[in-house]
């Protein structure tokens, strides 16, 4: 044999990785070839590797990673005289596609560099960053299969995107003033293109307006973030009272060097800091929260308007509360035409709908979309050539799941699918994903919830059906991202949310489980309490409250924190609830939480969005610091003895801050003794966490501090909610057709 191939597999395509080749074969003197296929890169070499895969190792591109390299013998017909690039290839996907990128520092440069011809040019990119996965329409990703064809290159960007010396060498996105796409301005009669649009959106936010403005994965709507009438105006508009709004900020030298660190990632996402870390906005950005989520500009036009105005800027998705964000020029002026004063456009399209995604500063993952998806997620030890499985997640906080050989794709988060609009997208990008990945699954596998639209998706499909425990799937998700292999074994699982459907038609929220990949078995938790009012009780927090009292408080009537509901129509309720009229029962941690924040005054009526009492509480308990409580959550078998708590918690007089945090306290210690009871009668030391409530921060380091002699997992990489629920739903349906 005259010559070896080199088979590369991982994020390899998009991310200027043959030109890295290239250069690397000239700078070596080495003879042969480089392309992209399906699979991801083949090189040909004459002659041996001799050090070359070493090179690709430690010199790999910024965006690229290196899954797997393959080396085997190769037989020249015709020696080559050179290293050459070969255009790609199309076939079955299985390489990585890369997300969409933060503005790069050599690009951000060359846009604020007067003397270079892309000097402010909103759309400007290279191999390190720019537009990627919301732009494709098919693979393999070069630009007659991306939005990009429609703009065809200049002279000058022809000649950078052939030249394997340029950083824009088959940088599919590379445009020009000249040959790319434009910014438009459109305010009632008035339009202006380029430089003019630009200044008419940065006056109309200096002037106190709300503008809509295009991105790479949807609108944001955008107000100075230090006035309280723009900010107050905005959310009347949206129709957002109370969520908070995602800011971004001029400069983020002031926040701690964790929160730096994500900033400046490529993946620029959304970071929660706390409040007071950030200066110049109102408090009317995130009311009663002790946290902020800020961002650093992530696109050209965001680095633009923030130079022109140099304060904080609120950036929260363009869309009307609960409604799916607009993705086109047409929709954005229909659905935002009651919101925003202005639309500041640009006439490339959007492919797929990517939300910011939003961390904590310590790394903890809130929501998944832009940056990170579809990174794709690696099974476990143990899972092998995994046939291909579509996984359908939970219908809130939706994502789905492709899974094949020993991989899983978990797209972006699409939020609540009993939207119609919300499944209209969803359904869409389902659809282009299975055909870029050329996926057809041989199963489909959802939640056991018959009634969720996913569910009912998952039955009309012709693909055999498997069917996943909500809770178990929390606990798989949190497994599969700590490496726990196939056959690890049992672990004890507590799994923390609203509600999820348990076994033969439970409402499940607060449980402790035995699990494995395989297998779940409840062995206790919260008991299970009325929800007046079905899903009302989730939006009123006092319809909890009143359920707790009626089942744990005999004399609840006597108490100042349940007085409020004396003005509420509580006999009627109570009447339901006895006669068991849409008041079904759950163990439900989220609506613990609900009652307890309504007992203490700090939750409104009626909530505003998910998890508003939750963080409510949590912010009230995080004023104090440990506090000394009598109050307990006693285990009574295998059940926490909630009528102990109340009985404590009621007649304990203390500041409410304090027994905000001495319910947390509370919680976490039964919690642990809950698992500590289980584990120790099967002899396991795991203990893995999941379920939105584990968002909670004091709650988790309560949990930390109590079950610090077990190993213990909590959610990081992914969401603690609903948004990992199809990768658990994978993990579990993977182990159990692999027997």
């Amino acid at each position: 044999m005259n010559g070896v191939v080199i088979r590369i597999r991982g994020k390899v395509q998009g991310v200027g990785f043959r030109p890295f080749v290239w250069q690397l074969a000239q700078q070596l003197n080495r003879l042969g070839d480089v392309s992209n296929d399906s699979e991801g890169v083949l090189v040909h070499l004459v002659g041996g590797d001799a050090g070359f895969v070493a090179q690709l190792y430690a010199r790999c591109p910024p965006l690229a990673r290196i899954d797997a390299v393959q080396t085997t013998p190769f037989k020249w017909d015709a020696l080559p005289d050179d290293f050459t690039i070969h255009q790609s290839e199309s076939g079955s996907m299985s390489t990585q596609i890369v997300p969409d990128a933060a503005t790069c520092p050599d690009c951000l440069a060359e846009m604020n560099d007067p003397d270079n011809h892309r000097y402010r040019y909103p759309f400007i990119n290279c191999t390190h960053c720019g537009p990627r996965f919301t732009i494709i329409n098919a693979m393999p990703y070069d630009r007659p299969f991306t939005v990009m064809a429609a703009f065809p290159l200049c002279p000058s960007c022809e000649a950078e995107y052939r030249n394997p010396h340029d950083r824009r060498f088959h940088a599919q996105p590379v445009a020009c003033a000249d040959c790319g796409p434009t910014l438009i301005w459109q305010h009632s009669s008035v339009s202006h293109r380029g430089e003019a649009a630009l200044l008419a959106a940065v006056n109309l936010l200096s002037s106190g307006g709300i503008v809509a403005v295009k991105g790479l994965g949807g609108f944001h709507l955008v107000c100075d973030a230090g006035n309280d009438e723009a900010v107050a105006m905005l959310r009347a508009r949206k129709r957002r009272p109370a969520k908070p709004l995602a800011i971004m900020i001029p400069d983020a030298s002031h926040l701690p060097a964790s929160a730096r660190t994500l900033l400046a990632l490529p993946a620029a996402p959304i970071v929660l800091v706390a409040k007071t870390a950030v200066d110049g906005v109102c408090e009317g950005i995130a009311p009663g929260l002790t946290e902020v989520g800020v961002m650093r500009p992530a696109n050209p036009v965001q680095h633009l308007l923030m130079q022109a105005l140099k304060r904080p800027l609120v950036m929260t998705s363009g869309n009307l509360s609960g409604k799916p964000p607009a993705l086109s020029n047409a929709g954005a002026l229909d659905d935002l035409a009651a919101i925003a004063d202005g639309f500041l456009l640009h006439n490339r399209d959007i492919v797929q709908r990517m939300d910011d995604s939003l961390v904590r500063q310590n790394g903890e993952m809130l929501r998944r979309a832009r940056g990170y998806v579809p990174d794709a997620l690696p099974l476990p030890p143990g899972f092998a050539d995994v046939p291909p499985l579509l996984c359908l997640g939970a219908d809130l906080k939706n994502t789905f799941c492709l899974v094949r050989g020993q991989q899983a794709v978990l797209s972006q988060h699409f939020g609540d699918l009993t939207d119609e609009g919300v499944e209209t997208q969803w359904r869409s990008a389902l659809k282009l994903m299975q055909s870029i990945y050329d996926f057809t699954p041989q199963q489909v596998v959802s939640d056991a919830h018959p009634g969720y639209r996913s569910s009912q998706w998952a039955h009309a499909m012709p693909q055999p059906h498997i069917a996943v425990l909500h809770h178990h799937a929390h606990a798989a998700a949190c497994l599969a991202e700590h490496r726990w292999p196939l056959d690890g074994g049992d672990v004890i699982a507590l799994t923390l949310d609203g509600t999820g459907m348990g076994e033969d038609g439970a409402l499940w929220g607060g449980e402790c489980l035995r699990v494995n990949y395989r297998e779940c078995e409840r062995l206790g938790g919260l008991p299970a309490v009325a929800l007046p009012g079905g899903d009302l009780a989730a939006r009123q927090p006092w319809r909890n409250l009143l359920a707790h009292c009626l089942a744990f408080v005999p004399d609840w009537e006597m108490f100042p924190e349940t007085q409020r509901l004396l003005q509420q129509p509580w006999p009627l309720l109570t009447r339901a609830i006895d006669r068991g009229v849409n008041a079904p029962l759950a163990s439900s941690c989220g609506r613990l939480f609900d009652a307890v924040a309504s007992a203490l005054g700090c939750a409104p009526e009626s909530l505003s969005y998910e998890g508003e009492a939750a963080c409510l509480l949590e912010a009230l308990a995080m004023q104090c610091s440990a506090v000394t409580h009598p109050v307990t959550l006693p285990l009574r078998g295998d059940e926490l003895d909630l009528a102990v708590f109340w009985q404590q918690w009621l007649c304990w007089q203390a500041p409410a801050a304090q027994k905000a945090w001495a319910f947390h306290d509370a919680l976490a210690q039964g919690l642990a003794d809950l698992a500590r009871h289980h584990a120790s009668q099967r002899g396991l030391t795991t203990v893995a966490c999941g379920g939105g409530v584990l968002h909670n921060r004091l709650l988790k380091s309560r949990l930390a501090a109590k079950l610090a002699d077990f190993t213990l997992f909590f959610p990081a990489l992914l969401p603690a909610g609903d948004g990992a629920i199809a990768y658990g739903q994978a993990v579990i349906a993977a182990a159990r057709l692999q027997g």
